[in-house]
Formats: structure tokens, sequence, C-alpha cells
């Protein structure tokens, strides 16, 4: 096929698996990125891994002119788009940098998409459109009602792309609703390496594992699940690149379509199964002190992947234990993360 896939934000966590998958499948891709949540290591082990070139591009999507330039200069044919900032706690914080970036970044990326009549299109959204559902089983159809900036977001961009669609009927559009991606490449080469304190359960665990902290706060075990502690969906990253790769595959065959699709194992597994399985696999003592609840965490949060088998062809492969072991191949291979 002649042209390349254009990937924003593709030397991050999500980003480097789904780049390197794609060049494993024989695309041609070009990353842009910032490198404000990532860093150009990443790059030099993308191509090692392919054994494959790319071109990489220092921008941002906040530049109209740089992209501009990108659409007019370069063959495309279709967007992987993950650029944007997704620490939820952060977003709090700092509303107008996630709007700035998140909203009219991804504004200013589907403008010069329209202006160069490049019409097809992968979302990296998220399962916190959801927000609290009340139940623990999310469908797509589950109501959207974010309770965080971050989660609003990603609502604000999805909505965009609906109307785009119904305006333009030409576009083929897939939102992709991530779950708890975790894990890395069973290399080791790349996996995830969050700037400053983890937001999430597995990178706090291994970096406790590796004796860059000292203990976990688990929030709660009096919830009413098996253990009394929050259950949530896992799923290996390398699902999760496998499922963009179904998806762009979907949208350049030509269906003319608009979805919105979960990723998730449909499989919720508790803070402590967690806990032993990565202790399990890394002969590692995870010290854990219980702390009261958060506010507004749900003992239970899941996916109803179905649509995704139906629509994608795409199901999840890989259980809690290989997420753990390629966590943990990662870390203790890069203990500091990729600027060792």
């Amino acid at each position: 096929m002649e042209g390349s896939i254009l990937i924003t934000g593709g030397t991050g966590y999500i980003g480097s698996h789904t780049s390197l998958k794609l060049l494993n499948a024989g695309y041609e891709i070009i990353i842009l990125d910032n490198l404000s949540n990532s860093c150009l290591e990443v790059k030099d082990r993308i191509k090692k891994l392919a054994n494959k070139g790319f071109q990489f591009i220092n921008g941002d999507i906040r530049n109209t002119n740089q992209l501009k330039s990108i659409f007019k200069d370069k063959k495309i044919n279709a967007v992987i788009h993950f650029a944007g900032l997704k620490a939820v706690a952060d977003s709090a914080i700092y509303p107008l940098e996630y709007y700035e970036n998140n909203v009219v970044g991804s504004l200013n990326l589907f403008k010069e998409m329209a202006s160069a009549n490049i019409k097809s299109l992968v979302f990296s959204s998220s399962a916190t459109v959801y927000g609290n559902p009340g139940m623990p089983i999310c469908k797509e159809n589950t109501p959207l009602n974010p309770v965080n900036v971050y989660g609003k977001t990603k609502l604000i961009i999805e909505d965009i792309l609906r109307n785009i669609k119904k305006a333009d009927p030409e576009w083929r559009i897939i939102n992709l609703r991530y779950f708890n991606p975790v894990g890395a490449h069973p290399s080791g080469m790349i996996g995830e390496d969050p700037k400053g304190t983890p937001n999430n359960l597995m990178p706090l665990i291994s970096q406790i594992a590796i004796g860059r902290r000292k203990k976990l706060l688990v929030f709660g075990d009096n919830y009413n699940t098996p253990d009394g502690t929050g259950r949530r969906d896992y799923i290996h990253i390398e699902d999760v690149a496998n499922a963009h790769v179904a998806s762009l595959e979907k949208i350049l065959k030509g269906d003319v379509l608009h979805m919105d699709i979960n990723l998730g194992t449909g499989k919720p597994y508790s803070v402590l199964e967690v806990i032993k399985t990565f202790e399990s696999v890394s002969l590692k003592k995870i010290p854990y002190e219980i702390t009261k609840r958060r506010a507004g965490d749900l003992a239970e949060y899941y996916a109803d992947p179905s649509l995704a088998k139906n629509i994608l062809n795409w199901k999840a492969k890989f259980d809690l234990r290989k997420m753990c072991l390629d966590s943990w191949n990662w870390q203790s291979k890069n203990p500091s993360g990729f600027i060792n």
C-alpha cells in the first residue's frame, strides 16, 4: 500500500507498542510526538525491534502550521490519534492545559485531516467516558457521564467525531475505549515508563518490586468483592496494540463506519489478586497498606468486549499472569525506565 499511517503520540506507552505492530505488519508509519510523556530512546528501540526505519517528527498537534505541512508533504492514508495528556489527578489541577492539549489539539488535527481529504481515523479514547455507571459491566451503549476532566476531554473529542461523521458520512472512524492497559513488549525493550508518580496500579507495583518505592496504598478492603478490594479489567498492552491494527485494517477496507468499541478482557481482577500474581512471577514481596476508600471509586468496573469480537474479530489473548510477567520483565531490565 502506497502511503503512510500517521501516528500522533506514537512514542508513548500505547503508541509505541502499536507503532511496532504496524511496522511488523508491513505498514509505513510516521510518528508525530512532542515527547512530553516519552523520550527519543523509544524511537530507537522501536526501530531495533522492527528492524525497520520510519519517520519521526518532533512536533505537537497544537501547531497547525506543522500539521498543514505534514499533510501537504506526506502521502498519508489514515491517522491513529494517541496524542493527549492522560493523568486523571493532574487534569483536575490543570484543566486549561488538558482542554487545550486534548480538545483543541484534536480539533486542529481533524481540521487539517479534512482539508487534506484524509477521513480515516482510529481514536484513542478511554473507559473513563463512562464515569460511574452504577453497574459493574460497561457496554458501548452504557450512558456516558465522565466524572473527571480527563474523561470529559475524551468525551468531547468523541462528540466532535460523531458530529463530523454525521455531517460527512465518508469519514471512517473507530473510537477505542480502553479499560486498564498493562504489561510490556515480551522483549522487555519497550514498556510503561510514567514520568513522576505513576497513576496506575501496575507501574506502582513494578516500581516497588524494583526498589524505587517503599509500599503500595490499597484504597479500601471492604467492597462487596471476594477479597474486599476493588476489581478492574486489566488488558495486556499487546492485546491493545493488536486491536489498533485490526481497527485500521477495518477502516482501510473501506467500511464506512463510526464505531465506539470497548477494549478489555471482560474479566476483572482485584488489587490483591494483582499483587499476589505479581509476587509469584517476580519472586518479590510487595508491601502494602490498607487505607480508606477514595471518593467515587467503584467496587467493580469491567468491559463487555463482545462488540470488538463481532466488528474487529478481536479478542484479548493474555491473562493476568502474562501481564505481570511482562511488566516485571520490562521493569527488571529497565530499573529507571528508558533513561538508565
